[in-house]
């Protein structure tokens, strides 16, 4: 990684002036502000241009600070913070006051995660304090996994850029909530539910549904049904029907060629934790040739008792969203 504490130093001074800094994680770049200063978090709201029901997740350097910011810290919170973190695993629990209500979109809830990448977890130790941390792009679109990519997005004027290398993860985290009988993941990620359920002593319920649009506050982020998509139409396709695909499109291949010569071919890491991590990159660097479509050839679902079925399950729902088209699209 290429910041050091000159660099962390200078992101604490931006964040306790209100301003906005970009940060990593195991799992993709974070758009950080103070959780505590409302103003710096309407201005994430608004240099994003996300929709006010859309929560946010709050980052820790631990579970000490987490009971800080949240109104009760449920038995159940502290044996899954025990276990999965610093990592990718958000827990839902009640808001405290210090926490504005901007922040979990007028709910009572909010969303706690302590992020397993030790530059950010130095800044949050030398801030002193929690931050929001959506992804560091415009609502909607592929989340970053580079410093590259965030900048590519935003001005050095608006979001000072704190440079961790790739993301090893790829995948936004687990959001599971504590607070409902059984708990629930909310938002899947490369942490399932059979393993939370080891941790709890309980079964866990697993994430169901596809879509938020209405106007009350969504119960996770990443629940809106068209999300983390590519500026090309985007579609999840067999690989039996790639010799109808139109001419210069790119295909995100799973499985070995040959193709059909018109397609623009990008091949995929066969395992479940490679993809998750080449995912979001691949999908902006086929958006690069500004192809006609970008076609998934749709990897596998494999059933609970693959060692990897809940990686495929997040990278299976963050593909829909992407491919669901937006207002308009044919």
């Amino acid at each position: 990684m290429s910041a050091g504490p000159e660099q962390i130093a200078h992101a604490v001074a931006r964040l306790r002036a209100g301003g906005l800094v970009a940060f990593p994680t195991e799992t993709v770049y974070g758009l950080g502000a103070i959780a505590t200063d409302r103003s710096a978090v309407v201005r994430v709201f608004a240099l994003k241009g996300r929709p006010q029901n859309n929560p946010l997740i709050v980052h820790v350097a631990g579970e000490d600070m987490a009971r800080s910011v949240a109104g009760a810290w449920p038995a159940r919170a502290h044996r899954l913070a025990d276990s999965f973190w610093p990592g990718p695993v958000s827990i839902v629990v009640p808001r405290a006051e210090a926490i504005p209500s901007l922040v979990a979109a007028g709910a009572d809830t909010i969303a706690i995660r302590c992020p397993a990448h030790p530059l950010t977890l130095a800044l949050i130790e030398a801030l002193g304090a929690p931050l929001v941390g959506p992804s560091a792009n415009p609502s909607g679109a592929v989340s970053p996994t580079t410093a590259d990519h965030v900048r590519a997005a935003f001005q050095e004027s608006e979001v000072y850029v704190l440079d961790g290398g790739p993301c090893r993860r790829g995948i936004e985290s687990t959001v599971v909530s504590v607070l409902s009988d059984p708990p629930r993941i909310l938002r899947p990620g490369v942490i399932g539910a059979d393993e939370l359920a080891d941790t709890l002593g309980e079964p866990v319920e697993d994430a169901r549904g596809h879509g938020h649009e209405a106007p009350s506050p969504a119960p996770s982020p990443g629940l809106l049904q068209r999300h983390y998509a590519p500026r090309a139409p985007m579609r999840i396709v067999e690989r039996e029907h790639l010799a109808d695909a139109p001419a210069g499109a790119v295909l995100l291949a799973h499985s070995p060629g040959p193709f059909p010569s018109a397609l623009r071919v990008i091949e995929m890491p066969a395992d479940a934790p490679s993809y998750a991590a080449r995912l979001y990159a691949a999908m902006r660097e086929a958006d690069g040739f500004n192809p006609p479509r970008i076609l998934v050839e749709r990897p596998p679902l494999p059933g609970s008792a693959h060692r990897d079925a809940a990686i495929w399950r997040a990278i299976a729902d963050r593909l829909t969203r992407a491919a669901t088209p937006a207002s308009g699209d044919a």
